[in-house]
């Protein structure tokens, strides 16, 4: 019998564009380094508030940045991301609170479907700028994960429960109180230690902490997308 996984749990939110990054890579490593990885979707706006940080993308020596740092991102870690058009409008006006409760409706009552449907919303607002703020965006991303309509369409009815709120709220709560203040976040929790690991480019510390790193695309991982 062989050791038990380690649990790295990975707080998000579709808004964000690098934690679709990290995401990823958690996702072709978790059996690689033998990892329970426990997806937390979480409300970034959230944290921002609570940390009083602000968004990169409102200082505009950071949003140019932003643009070239995802374009090489897109080629070195195989994600197909680039920037909606109307970049303020998404992150500003239309946000993600429907989509992340959405989703921790999903986590709820089909854990199993959480990783596609996350997968989907990510492709939708960061790969082909489409929407995912509107209900109809929502049923067509969970459908395009295979979830069934009338699935999809029972869990979306429950986005406004307190039960859904609730949670998301813990949730969110929850990436504050390891000390988040963006997203993502990934804790690790080994050998009775917590390790809170902030943004996708701390992969290769992480791998300190477990296992070998052999990259965003290890061997013998199809990363198509």
């Amino acid at each position: 019998m062989g050791p038990l996984p380690r649990t790295l749990e990975l707080f998000y939110d579709v808004l964000s564009p690098y934690s679709w990054l990290s995401f990823e890579v958690l996702c072709r490593y978790q059996n690689i380094w033998n990892i329970n990885l426990r997806l937390q979707p979480s409300l970034i706006a959230g944290i921002m508030k609570d940390s009083g940080n602000k968004p990169p993308a409102l200082l505009p020596r950071k949003a140019q940045y932003l643009a070239s740092d995802i374009n090489l991102l897109r080629q070195h870690l195989q994600v197909p991301i680039q920037l909606p058009k109307d970049l303020f409008s998404v992150l500003l006006e239309k946000g993600s609170l429907s989509a992340m409760r959405f989703l921790t409706a999903v986590n709820l009552e089909h854990p199993e479907m959480l990783e596609k449907v996350s997968r989907e919303l990510w492709m939708r607002i960061w790969s082909r700028d489409e929407d995912i703020s509107e209900p109809q965006s929502i049923l067509t991303a969970a459908k395009k994960a295979g979830m069934s309509a009338e699935q999809a369409r029972g869990l979306l009815e429950k986005i406004s429960t307190p039960t859904v709120k609730n949670k998301l709220k813990e949730t969110t709560e929850a990436a504050c109180k390891y000390g988040a203040f963006g997203l993502p976040v990934t804790v690790a929790h080994m050998d009775g230690q917590t390790h809170m690991l902030f943004g996708s480019d701390r992969m290769e510390l992480l791998a300190y902490l477990l296992e070998k790193w052999m990259g965003p695309v290890p061997p013998a991982v199809n990363a198509r997308l």
